[in-house]
């Protein structure tokens, strides 16, 4: 598996892995089996994030197995209402006891894994290569996770290791802020 920043050309393979894990697509029941992915990022969105360096993906060959959105929160286009949630609340959350918003720190997320590839560590070895690209440019990276969302819970916090800072509402729905030290 090689695990690289995804280039313009991945994007239709990426929205296609995005769509077939979005919430709206899946059954209560799968969504509490393997997780889901919100929001609207379609192909052009993707390249946009890809050209801009802000993905990377798991490559089997030229068949994308898995993508990792890392960047800073701030530079996110009109960005969606949890993201813009989670920087306003950055002053109640905490790294080492400081507010999340005296820390460099970039957004983690979102990580989708195709079905084919699941139970195989490539969620993993996402997440070891979003540590190494991050590593001197944040002293953090940093997921929100909607908390009816137990998979990806179980996947980052007590698979990964990710450190809860903290959760935010939005519109009725709770999502917990994880965390995790650059190298």
């Amino acid at each position: 598996m090689d695990y690289r920043a995804a280039v313009a050309a991945d994007a239709p393979a990426m929205a296609g892995l995005f769509a077939a894990n979005h919430h709206d697509v899946l059954s209560a029941e799968e969504r509490a089996r393997q997780g889901f992915v919100q929001g609207a990022l379609d192909e052009d969105a993707l390249r946009v994030m890809a050209e801009g360096g802000g993905l990377l993906v798991a490559d089997d060959g030229g068949e994308i197995a898995g993508l990792l959105g890392l960047v800073r929160a701030e530079s996110v286009p009109g960005p969606p209402p949890p993201v813009r949630a989670l920087l306003r609340a950055q002053d109640s959350l905490l790294w080492r006891g400081r507010p999340l918003g005296a820390v460099r720190w970039l957004l983690y997320g979102p990580v989708v894994v195709g079905a084919a590839y699941r139970g195989r560590g490539i969620a993993r070895g996402l997440f070891t290569a979003a540590l190494e690209a991050a590593s001197g440019r944040a002293e953090l990276m940093v997921a929100f996770i909607e908390m009816s969302n137990h998979a990806s819970w179980t996947v980052h916090v007590d698979g990964l290791g990710m450190i809860p800072l903290g959760e935010f509402d939005l519109d009725g729905r709770a999502y917990g802020v994880v965390g995790a030290a650059t190298p």
